[in-house]
């Protein structure tokens, strides 16, 4: 789960990270109010949105008057950007009045969770303000690693020398320091996934200061954490996600119309990869579980059809724990209760593959079967196309 910069802000500045001054906005008039209490001369106006190089879109704004803020604001509001990260765009529903900083140096700092190494790493960098994708693709020399031990933490003797290898003058190593520490804190603390202060600036007086910051959450520990749940803005994330996730599946939406329901997540990446093979796109990855109930299934079945490009369904179930007779029940449930208007593939194997199959043969749906996984990704593909050619027909 992503969460805003300001939400972001405010958990770090709990455990002691420096953050500039600044308030949330829902109005042009809020913003400004918000610019005069903060106080300064000049002001930065951020729309809050979960993607990074909003500046490069027009999203982050210089203000040196508070109808200044007043305009930027107005002009962000209900604004869809597009960035890099986010190229169907995001809406702009709330902003961010900051005081400005005037910048020294630019430097990065981020920990994430590496599932290779079973650790936690700390990734630095003396170059800040930029991508961290972009910065390892170009000049992957100049980032940082440190990893931190689980039973020890992130210790004094580690930050101080990542402090010196980013080359900050001795009077300013204990203040990086404790910066340091303290952001791994709030880390380990939140059940953070990643963390990352980009930039991490130097500022006139020499201080250390957070100009931009943004986490994201492990959800399977999000119980634990209500006060982190309840920082959720469902308005930056996929519909469909939302919609699976609040029935406990694990979805992801993708940009094709081939809605794939699978059990497994190795067997998804494969069903991907076989129906790329066969010159289709998928629509999501959807992994219904190991040990999925009929209802289970219905309900994955449904968030399938939640996406408005799918044009046909493809289900991939190769059971073991699951049980191919428990599919068949929840995909005749479906037909059930939905009014199932595209074409079905299914490919059963496994636990109890021939009651599967004859549930669904004697339903009398309009369902097409396949034996293999290479069989059913050429037939749901060929279904795919009948289904453009067919909205082209109806179009023209």
């Amino acid at each position: 789960m992503d969460i805003h910069e300001y939400q972001t802000k405010e958990l770090l500045a709990g455990y002691g990270v420096p953050v500039p001054r600044g308030g949330l906005s829902y109005s042009p008039e809020q913003a400004s109010y918000r610019a005069t209490e903060v106080g300064g001369s000049s002001w930065v106006v951020k729309a809050q949105i979960h993607s990074g190089g909003r500046g490069e879109v027009g999203g982050v704004k210089l203000c040196h008057s508070d109808r200044e803020v007043a305009e930027a604001a107005n002009e962000l509001f209900g604004k869809r950007l597009r960035t890099r990260q986010a190229p169907a765009g995001k809406c702009v529903y709330r902003v961010y009045v900051e005081e400005a900083s005037e910048i020294k140096r630019e430097l990065y700092f981020g920990i994430v969770l590496d599932r290779a190494t079973e650790r936690i790493t700390v990734v630095a960098s003396a170059e800040g303000g930029v991508e961290i994708e972009e910065l390892a693709a170009n000049n992957p020399g100049a980032l940082i690693r440190t990893t931190i031990e689980p039973a020890m933490g992130f210790l004094e003797f580690q930050a101080r020398e990542l402090a010196f290898a980013l080359g900050l003058a001795p009077s300013q190593i204990a203040k990086a320091s404790q910066l340091f520490r303290a952001a791994y804190r709030a880390f380990r603390d939140l059940d953070a996934a990643m963390l990352e202060i980009n930039p991490l600036v130097v500022v006139a007086d020499d201080d250390l200061v957070a100009l931009d910051a943004k986490m994201s959450f492990d959800d399977n520990a999000l119980f634990r954490r209500p006060m982190i749940a309840e920082l959720r803005d469902r308005s930056q994330e996929d519909p469909r996600e939302s919609h699976a996730a609040d029935r406990g599946l694990a979805y992801v939406g993708l940009d094709g119309d081939i809605g794939c329901m699978i059990n497994g997540a190795g067997l998804a990446m494969a069903t991907l990869d076989m129906i790329k093979l066969a010159g289709g796109n998928p629509a999501n990855f959807l992994d219904i579980g190991g040990g999925a109930s009929p209802d289970r299934v219905f309900k994955a079945f449904r968030s399938v059809l939640h996406d408005g490009n799918v044009k046909v369904v493809l289900v991939n179930i190769f059971a073991g724990i699951n049980r191919c007779d428990w599919v068949a029940k929840g995909i005749v449930e479906a037909f059930a209760q939905i009014d199932v208007q595209l074409p079905v593939v299914v490919r059963l194997a496994g636990t109890h593959v021939e009651e599967g199959r004859r549930l669904l043969a004697e339903s009398g749906l309009p369902i097409v079967t396949a034996d293999t996984l290479a069989a059913a990704a050429e037939k749901v593909v060929a279904a795919a196309e009948i289904g453009t050619r067919a909205a082209a027909a109806t179009g023209s």
